[in-house]
């Protein structure tokens, strides 16, 4: 360093160094002189070092115990923790479509509890429950001097155990001084905000008693078929008597354990004097009685909807400082109640068909059986095979033994046959989610097949092929010869796409190959607008999550998308050209009514032009007029302004099918939940005969119900001999529910 003040800033350094270096062996020096004056205290103790020792230790206790006051639920999360206000959940026409509570739970008020409950709980938990402030100082002295003597014993009061219920995260059950004191504090605060009923009504309301059963209400319903103010007094005992340990007094699992038990609690009852030693002497003979039944939580009707809304709510909850379990929030959603029963009926029509055909092509002397190489790698996924295995069977071994138990080759071929599907419907005009159905049975199946499951769309993906044309230029009367083609790919590989009919070796019309759906002509129009570019409109389309391969096979939908996106993306040609993001909310409310936040529709983004999108949407008329959507004109009798695409996969694995509407677009997806699995049926793997049914009886059944006018139009039809729409004229319908 040659700065002409290097040298007095090194001097400096130096000075520092050494002045730390003395501060440091001063500290040192006063620190062991410290240790040695501690040890010399010990070893030769005084009155006067005695007192202040033992005047020491409670300052300490007291100093720590206000050091973990801070780390304890404050007032304010105490006093909403005592009532359920669970977030509502509301359609667009104002109905219930679910709330949202942290557990399966139904609270109920203490008039609404049988005084047996009460009774029991606090003769056995607390008897003194009316008499402390939440702490019961004899009872805590006489479980320590039981732990001195080597017989451990709890001294938790209920209040105690209330909190530790309600904050098991803040408080934990390790048995810690820290823990027993934090649990203590917030015992204290409980007290200090709510009254002794409250208390009990907020325990009794929390408690959990195994099979998702959470309160007195949901247990008296659980394990005696009955509400909470029915229960008889050996029902409460027996209740009560698992609090102690849910499973190993469970009356279901360990009966003789719980009967045990359940005496216990009645012996406390008659100790203080809420029983007759008369009535306990006959009650303790009797059985238990258990009409046992888990309660399953109400799935509302949109669950897989509601199921993704959670998640948003969550999120927007807490950047906002709200609780989506007890703030009592008011959600109003897009969708309308009456298309989403539509749509749940349409589904369930339409898997039910096919389910039946599934069931013939899979069953004992077909599919599932142990001769299938197929079904054979279903048994191997199992954990029952994996347990054979471990036992040292060989594989061939392990197999021809599962495959004798008919109960197990019956429910592996039940659970991997079963038809699924998903559907949604979408306003084009605001992006509007109006119906959202994710699975044939949300109890069965709460995997979404609408949002979670990517699968691969088929031909529907030709709509973003020929959109690019159209962008491009590109005329529905323009021609491509119709043969064979072979593509090259990246090193030696060669795409050759086929169709059902022989090449013609004529030329081929845009119009014409779409509502055929022509592999051969939409793969070379592919290759004259490249992968890229078909790829990146359908990102700005709608397809916007899931990842596109810009390979030339892209063209017949070979990246797995969502059926979400691809419904937002046919609403994009809906709404000519013009991209709107989905809307499942449009605005919350507190309990009150008082708006905490609206939620505009999303600005509109030109993804195709306009000309093109009509273009398009002219030429996806004829798929439904006389192409492979034609069932949507001649089966289901739908004559108004429509437009859509059929899709199906190889092998028929996944069936498509999306139909156009200016107020409404609507697509389902159909198929199995293992892609190996396909109704081994070519006419009824395909997306016309499998998915389009499932959209036709909708569309039926919104247009009856006025829902959506029947004489809205797409656009001007530029083609009008192919038209024929806008006529709200129903024929008779060769199918039923």
């Amino acid at each position: 360093m040659n700065h002409p003040y290097a040298s007095l800033f090194r001097e400096l350094c130096a000075r520092w160094v050494s002045r730390a270096r003395s501060l440091a062996a001063n500290a040192g020096a006063k620190a062991r002189r410290l240790v040695r004056a501690a040890l010399h205290g010990v070893r030769h103790p005084t009155r006067r070092g005695i007192a202040l020792a033992v005047a020491a230790v409670p300052l300490f206790s007291l100093a720590y115990t206000l050091a973990l006051v801070p780390f304890t639920p404050r007032l304010g999360d105490i006093r909403k923790a005592r009532v359920d206000r669970p977030a509502l959940i509301l359609s667009a026409d104002g109905n219930l479509l679910a709330e949202f509570k942290p557990v399966n739970r139904e609270w109920v008020t203490l008039n609404q509890i049988s005084p047996h409950v009460m009774d029991a709980l606090i003769a056995t938990e607390d008897h003194r429950f009316y008499e402390h402030h939440g702490i019961d100082l004899q009872r805590v002295a006489a479980a320590a001097l039981h732990t001195f003597t080597g017989s451990r014993q709890g001294g938790s009061t209920i209040t105690q155990q209330l909190a530790r219920n309600l904050y098991p995260d803040e408080i934990g059950r390790a048995p810690t001084l820290t823990r027993k004191l934090k649990e203590a504090i917030t015992a204290l605060k409980i007290e200090s905000v709510y009254s002794k009923d409250q208390i009990l009504e907020t325990y009794l309301n929390t408690v959990p008693f195994l099979y998702n059963a959470y309160g007195v209400e949901m247990a008296a319903r659980t394990y005696f078929g009955k509400p909470a103010a029915d229960l008889d007094v050996l029902e409460s005992a027996t209740l009560v008597g698992m609090l102690k340990a849910n499973s190993a007094y469970n009356p279901v699992l360990n009966p003789e354990r719980a009967l045990e038990r359940r005496n216990t609690v009645l012996a406390q009852m008659v100790k203080f004097g809420k029983l007759s030693p008369r009535a306990y002497a006959w009650l303790k003979r009797q059985p238990i009685d258990v009409n046992f039944e888990p309660q399953s939580e109400q799935v509302g009707a949109a669950p897989h909807f509601a199921a993704q809304l959670r998640r948003w709510l969550t999120a927007w909850a807490d950047r906002n400082g709200y609780n989506i379990y007890s703030d009592g929030l008011v959600v109003r959603t897009t969708i309308d109640s009456r298309l989403q029963a539509m749509a749940a009926q349409a589904v369930a029509w339409q898997t039910s068909q096919l389910q039946s055909i599934a069931n013939g092509a899979w069953n004992e002397r077909t599919g599932c059986w142990p001769g299938n190489a197929l079904f054979q790698s279903f048994i191997r996924q199992t954990a029952e095979y994996r347990t054979a295995r471990d036992t040292g069977l060989p594989d061939q071994t392990a197999i021809r033994k599962l495959a004798t138990d008919a109960s197990f080759v019956d429910g592996l071929c039940h659970g991997k046959t079963q038809v699924e599907a998903g559907f949604v419907a979408m306003d084009p005009r605001n992006g509007d989610i109006k119906a959202w159905v994710g699975s044939r049975d949300f109890h069965d199946e709460p995997f979404d097949h609408v949002q979670q499951a990517r699968r691969q769309p088929g031909s529907t993906f030709k709509a973003f092929v020929y959109g690019a044309a159209f962008a491009d230029g590109a005329q529905p009367g323009d021609t491509i010869v119709d043969r064979n083609v072979a593509i090259p790919l990246k090193g030696t590989a060669v795409w050759k796409p086929t169709d059902p009919e022989p090449p013609t070796g004529r030329p081929m019309s845009l119009r014409d190959a779409l509502a055929f759906s022509r592999n051969r002509v939409t793969a070379q129009l592919m290759q004259r607008e490249g992968p890229a570019k078909v790829a990146a409109l359908a990102r700005a389309m709608g397809v916007r999550e899931s990842p596109l391969d810009p390979v030339p096979s892209l063209a017949l939908g070979t990246s797995p998308v969502t059926l979400r996106e691809m419904v937002s993306a046919y609403c994009t040609i809906a709404n000519r050209g013009a991209y709107v993001e989905p809307r499942m909310v449009t605005r919350i409310e507190d309990r009150n009514g008082n708006v905490l936040a609206d939620f505009p529709a999303a600005r509109m983004e030109q993804a195709l032009p306009a000309a093109a999108a009509l273009k398009l949407v002219d030429v996806m008329r004829d798929v439904v007029n006389r192409g492979t959507g034609s069932d949507i004109r001649t089966r289901f009798g739908i004559h108004v302004d429509v437009a859509g695409k059929t899709g199906t996969t190889q092998d028929g694995t996944d069936s498509w099918f999306i139909l156009i509407h200016p107020q409404l677009v609507a697509g389902a997806w159909v198929g199995f939940d293992d892609a190996r699995v396909t109704l081994r049926n070519d006419y009824w793997g395909e997306g016309a005969h499998s998915a389009l049914p499932v959209v036709g009886a909708f569309y039926d059944m919104a247009l009856r119900a006025r829902v959506i006018d029947a004489h809205a139009q797409l656009a001007p039809a530029t083609n009008p001999s192919h038209s024929g729409h806008a006529r709200a004229h129903h024929h008779f319908l060769f199918w039923r529910f």
